[in-house]
């Protein structure tokens, strides 16, 4: 695998379809479909490169043909290898608003006083929505934010950081929900 720094990831191989080797990806891409027209893929297993020659979408995932698999055996063992693309053959945006979450990895995170409070390490998505992961760089704690305009209603790419407006707490008066 070529140096991660540069690497998006644009989905990930699942199970075998079928008995002709064909796979399921899910797709990280705005148009499912578009993933195949990065040409040949880095993957995370060394040495090995995926291209996707005819591709279709089924309900929420996207049923592949990869070049030099044609059969379910060779198929299976793909299962889980993650696909990416070299950050510079993504288009740029024209829209300030639109951006790469690779983009944020590590911006300064500020809250709206000016104070840094560390620096975007990850983004995840558990299926409730996105999570921006801040590390404060003196102690080494994370924190997790709903990667909501509320909560980060700044970002700054080109400047180097992005404003957390962290959500007010409960009223401490106020018990939790049972």
């Amino acid at each position: 695998m070529a140096d991660t720094s540069s690497l998006i990831l644009l989905g990930t191989i699942g199970a075998a379809h079928g008995i002709k080797g064909e796979v399921r990806i899910t797709s990280h891409t705005q148009d499912p479909e578009a993933i195949a027209s990065y040409g040949p893929l880095s993957t995370d297993r060394p040495g090995l490169a995926i291209t996707i020659e005819v591709a279709r979408l089924q309900k929420n995932v996207l049923i592949a043909r990869l070049a030099g698999i044609r059969d379910r055996d060779a198929a299976e063992k793909l299962n889980g290898v993650s696909l990416f693309v070299e950050r510079a053959k993504l288009p740029e945006h024209d829209d300030e608003d639109d951006f790469y979450h690779a983009d944020l990895i590590g911006l300064d995170a500020r809250l709206d006083t000016g104070v840094s409070i560390g620096r975007v390490i990850a983004l995840h998505n558990h299926g409730a929505g996105d999570l921006i992961e801040i590390q404060d760089e003196l102690k080494g704690d994370t924190f997790l934010f709903p990667f909501t305009k509320a909560v980060v209603p700044t970002i700054r790419i080109a400047e180097g950081f992005l404003v957390i407006s962290p959500p007010l707490d409960a009223d401490p008066g106020e018990e939790e929900p049972d």
